[in-house]
């Protein structure tokens, strides 16, 4: 399935639809108002599209704390080498530029009950509707050793900007020879198939830069996304490079010393030169601030997106957990239309189109040697459900993997488009 950048802005628009209900908007305070807390693929997805198809009609704001947005999808490139710093950041001027207001700043708090949002600044922005899309946050105690105040010493890099470049600063010291750890993440996470990107494109830097160096994984998974598919291209490309202890080899039974740059595997204690620790997952904080989790994850109707805690309120992307779809970026920008969609509907009374969700995880694991896997889904009364998929295969010719690292970058420029016009 090849996705070109038309087909992918478009791949939302269903045949037919359905008239929304009638307007929620309350009258009297003017245009109804929508809140978007986060600025990824989900909240800049959803910020744009509320304000492009309502034409001025709906009132949107977009809180999100950074000025640029690094994205997490591409990040890895970044950090073999492929992609330079700048390749993955964008900013929001273009946002603005059609009227979305841009509020550079942290949303600290939700007041459900006067539908306001809180920001760090002690501004309070007022909201008809409020969509969250903040990412995700990590569990503590997840690694035994590791918290957030550990992670300039073993950078998690799974929020991309500065922690990228951290990792990548560490990875360009190592000495010839050296040893790069990696602690991956339980089920479930962002971006299934992402630490094993990360895996293949570090190993790809070392093959041209250290060559004697080594890679561990610690991961408390007995197998992973695209496992044959990774482990093919890592003996063809990094033969002897890496070592992936998993669950039944004691990958599961983790701890960290950052001061003293050790990692421990089933009690076995081995000094590393670089250690990417990253931790298991749960929903941003917003949302947990908002009471819209269940102490992980904010459950969500397929539907619409809304959250089963509070009619008003619609959780996004890698935060959501709404049924099969993965954590992706792809996932949340499908999402993100879906709920616009839905949003515009309940506040003006235009068009509501069924939902339809769609998802494609490209991984690249040497230079144009790209696989991929993806899925269609559809809303039902109890989650968002799979109806089909497709995945790479082993063995693949190589101008096929070049062509499908090739469809991934058409995808990068479509979809960054597509967040932040």
């Amino acid at each position: 399935m090849t996705i070109t950048r038309r087909r992918f802005i478009r791949q939302t628009a269903a045949a037919s639809a359905i008239l929304a209900a009638p307007s929620l908007h309350a009258a009297g305070h003017g245009k109804p108002r929508v809140v978007v807390v986060g600025g990824g693929a989900g909240g800049a997805t959803a910020a744009r599209y509320i304000a492009k198809d309502s034409k001025g009609a709906v009132d949107v704001t977009l809180v999100e704390a950074t000025r640029a947005y690094y994205t997490c999808f591409f990040s890895n490139l970044y950090l073999g080498g492929v992609k330079d710093y700048d390749d993955i950041g964008h900013t929001y001027g273009k946002l603005a530029s059609i009227g979305i207001n841009v509020i550079h700043d942290w949303a600290v708090g939700v007041d459900r009950d006067t539908k306001h949002v809180s920001l760090a600044s002690g501004e309070k922005v007022p909201y008809d509707k409020l969509i969250l899309s903040p990412g995700i946050d990590f569990v503590d105690g997840a690694v035994e050793g590791w918290n957030v105040s550990a992670q300039n010493a073993m950078p998690h890099a799974y929020k991309a900007g500065s922690q990228s470049e951290l990792l990548k600063s560490q990875i360009m010291a190592m000495p010839q020879g050296g040893t790069y750890a990696m602690v991956a993440p339980p089920n479930p996470y962002r971006c299934p198939p992402g630490p094993y990107e990360r895996v293949s494109m570090v190993a790809h830097h070392f093959s041209q830069h250290n060559p004697t160096a080594k890679i561990i994984v610690a991961d408390p998974k007995p197998k992973f996304s695209k496992m044959g598919l990774f482990q093919e291209g890592w003996n063809n490309h990094y033969s002897g490079m890496i070592d992936w202890i998993g669950k039944d080899f004691g990958g599961g039974n983790v701890s960290v010393d950052a001061a003293n740059m050790t990692l421990s595997i089933d009690g076995e204690s081995i000094k590393v030169d670089a250690c990417n620790v990253i931790p298991a997952m749960k929903a941003g904080r917003i949302a947990e601030m908002a009471g819209v989790t269940d102490g992980n994850w904010a459950p969500v109707n397929a539907v619409d997106m809304s959250s089963k805690a509070d009619a008003d309120i619609y959780v996004l992307g890698d935060s959501a957990h709404q049924g099969d779809m993965p954590k992706s970026g792809f996932s949340a920008n499908s999402q993100a239309k879906v709920c616009a969609n839905a949003v515009r509907g309940a506040l003006t009374g235009s068009k509501v189109f069924p939902a339809k969700f769609s998802n494609t995880c490209w991984s690249l694991i040497n230079s144009n040697d790209g696989v991929k896997v993806g899925a269609t889904y559809e809303a039902t009364d109890e989650k968002i459900a799979k109806i089909d998929g497709f995945v790479s295969k082993t063995g693949e010719s190589a101008e096929v993997r070049k062509q499908t690292y090739l469809e991934s970058e058409d995808w990068y420029t479509g979809i960054t488009s597509d967040m932040f016009g």
